[in-house]
């Protein structure tokens, strides 16, 4: 399949870029806020616009020379994002009116040598479409008038430029990619883990905490298998999240835990195992998500001996026993200590969610553990299991059939959870076992 051709979109912050990406998407997908300079990352978007697909890169707003650390970092992505791009839409805002900061950014797109396409948003009122004329002076081409809010104006004539020599691309089947969400609290390296992965500054790392806002999808190939790596936002207990911005960006990374493959937990190995790192675990286990426990920062820990990882296991089962079915792996973003066992891992604890168990093999198994130990009576009465059937993967699911759910109790359906891991594995995934009664027959 042929790549899909890229069209970043760029400008000076809170002049709407993300609302623009939202309306071509029409979904909310970008955090869009008042407050200037929210998108801080470069985040790339799939769009349909008739019957032709090309890739967006939504961008943080650049203020050249400014030497705020996030502003340059911003800047830096921008720069990036153009050299990727095939096509740049340059977006000004038109109820403002011409920023010298504009000027300054026209002057570094007509360097990239790429084809500019200036969007003058914020104009509601087809009135005010003459406010556009003003914008002639950056001399990057014809302005467009625009509301991108309101998805009136020329959003149709500008899409139609910029795609008109874009082919037509022919459907075919969907390659099967493994969608693997990096989460844990602020601070524990995300970011890194993920720059380290792709070999290169994909999504800005800094060590102010809470850097990243969005949910950053990167595809990868490693032997022969496609990733989609999705970096987010650090999730900070409920108590300390400002309303706003982090919430939102919070809600993002929880939303990209449901739609994930595999779940990677970041664990700082400075700091241990926290109350946060269990919640997050705990969000992931409800969730259904395969998990993989990854323990961060493991080259600044001096006093290694041969026992050291023996003893932060034995912390780790102390600490989150209902994560012993999860695979831990030691790593470290600054060294790539291991780093390339997340993707060996994140295959082989997907195909393990993935598994389907047939029936009669299932049911040999649990019926052979309930006559090993067999359920305590209840009231003279005993709980009789009729047979067990699996109804869905991710997470492997299944449905015990019986003569009465009170007699089921929950440390014997952790029993019989036991028993299938033993006999089936399921390294890494959550398992879900419910319970429906059956009339015996006589």
């Amino acid at each position: 399949m042929t790549d899909k051709p890229i069209v970043a979109i760029v400008g000076r912050p809170n002049v709407g870029k993300s609302t623009f990406v939202n309306r071509l998407l029409g979904a909310r997908h970008s955090i869009v806020d008042d407050q200037a300079g929210v998108t801080r990352d470069r985040i790339y978007f799939d769009v349909e616009w008739m019957d032709k697909e090309f890739t967006v890169i939504d961008t943080g707003g650049i203020i050249p020379g400014d030497e705020d650390e996030i502003m340059l970092n911003i800047f830096t992505q921008a720069k990036v994002a153009c050299e990727e791009a095939d096509k740049i839409i340059f977006l000004v805002d038109g109820r403002e009116g011409l920023n010298p900061i504009d000027y300054d950014i026209a002057n570094v797109l007509r360097k990239s040598g790429k084809e500019i396409f200036l969007a003058v948003n914020k104009l509601d009122d087809p009135d005010k479409f003459i406010n556009a004329t003003e914008f002639y002076s950056l001399a990057v081409g014809e302005p467009f008038p625009i509301s991108a809010l309101h998805g009136s104006g020329g959003v149709g004539d500008l899409l139609d430029a910029v795609t008109k020599d874009f082919g037509y691309i022919e459907e075919e089947e969907k390659s099967e990619s493994i969608r693997i969400a990096i989460v844990g609290k602020p601070n524990v390296g995300k970011s890194s883990i993920v720059n380290a992965l792709l070999n290169k500054e994909r999504v800005i790392v800094s060590n102010i905490s809470g850097t990243t806002r969005d949910a950053i999808d990167s595809k990868v190939k490693y032997e022969g298998e496609e990733f989609i790596l999705v970096d987010t936002a650090g999730i900070r207990k409920k108590s300390k999240v400002d309303w706003g911005i982090e919430k939102f960006a919070v809600d993002r990374s929880i939303r990209a835990i449901r739609n994930c493959d595999v779940a990677i937990l970041v664990v700082d190995a400075t700091e241990g195992i926290t109350d946060q790192d269990k919640k997050i675990a705990g969000t992931i286990i409800d969730s259904g998500k395969a998990i993989i426990l990854a323990i961060n920062k493991w080259d600044l820990i001096e006093d290694k001996k041969s026992n050291t990882i023996n003893k932060f296991e034995s912390e780790i089962e102390k600490e989150m026993p209902f994560l012993s079915y999860a695979p831990k792996v030691f790593i470290s973003a600054k060294t790539k200590q291991r780093l390339v066992n997340l993707y060996k891992l994140s295959k082989e604890v997907y195909s393990e969610a993935s598994k389907r168990i047939t029936t009669s093999l299932l049911n040999r198994v649990v019926l052979d553990a309930v006559s090993m130990n067999p359920p305590a009576s209840i009231r003279g009465k005993r709980l009789k299991l009729f047979y067990t059937t699996q109804v869905r993967t991710n997470p492997p699911t299944f449905v015990l059939f019986i003569n009465n759910e009170d007699f089921l109790k929950d440390n014997y359906v952790k029993y019989l959870e036991n028993k299938l891991r033993e006999a089936f594995g399921f390294k890494g995934t959550p398992m879900r076992i419910s319970a429906k009664e059956k009339g015996e027959k006589k």
